[in-house]
């Protein structure tokens, strides 16, 4: 089991973020003509976050190499040995895996209106179907999975600390994206924000 997490950590990191946003970004650059990372790398607030998400991704892919590497030396540190059992492991996986299948579904259901950040040039329609009818972030709610599947394989204060500084800087983005989709969309955004949860269905806000 640990020469397995060794390996898929690393190589569901490459894969995860290769195929959902290098992939995607690159087949939506080629149809709309223009970069879908729209990031700002001003010194505003907004592109503040934007780095901010840049250096968790970036500090994710060197831990998941230190644990390929040196994967005795990263896992006893910081340890959180009563969560270091097999069925957190084997849930942890299974979140993993699907957390990328939902994020890359939800992707495709984008089609040319995926972006990475708040694109204020150019309009984009307001996606209400397939799983965007179960949560208006779909896209985030299955990172979120994905970091939570990763505490649960690898257990450290440090496979933690992804993960809540992850959900936090998602839900900051969460918040902005949803003021401007407000402004964009008016009142379908508002009729749609009330029946369908930030991000699971039962919970609205």
């Amino acid at each position: 089991m640990t020469d397995f997490i060794r390996f898929f950590i690393p190589f569901y990191f490459i894969f995860f973020f290769g195929v959902s946003f290098l992939g995607i970004s690159i087949l939506v650059a080629r149809r709309i003509g223009k970069n879908p990372d729209v990031l700002p790398k001003d010194d505003s607030a907004y592109g503040l976050i934007g780095l901010y998400f840049k250096i968790t991704i970036f500090s994710l892919f060197i831990y998941a190499l230190f644990i390929l590497i040196f994967p005795d030396a990263v896992f006893s540190i910081f340890q959180i040995r009563f969560l270091n059992i097999a069925l957190l492991k084997y849930l942890g996986i299974s979140l993993m895996v699907i957390a990328f299948i939902w994020v890359f579904i939800a992707q495709i259901q984008m089609k040319n209106s995926w972006r990475i950040g708040i694109d204020d040039e150019l309009k984009t329609p307001l996606i209400t179907h397939g799983l965007f009818r179960f949560s208006r972030n779909p896209v985030f709610l299955g990172m979120t999975m994905s970091l939570t599947g990763f505490f649960f394989t690898f257990p450290t204060m440090i496979a933690f600390l992804f993960l809540i500084t992850g959900s936090i800087l998602m839900q900051i983005q969460i918040r902005l994206e949803e003021a401007y989709l407000l402004v964009q969309h008016g009142s379908a955004y508002s009729v749609y924000k009330k029946s369908v949860g930030r991000m699971l269905g039962f919970i609205k806000t």
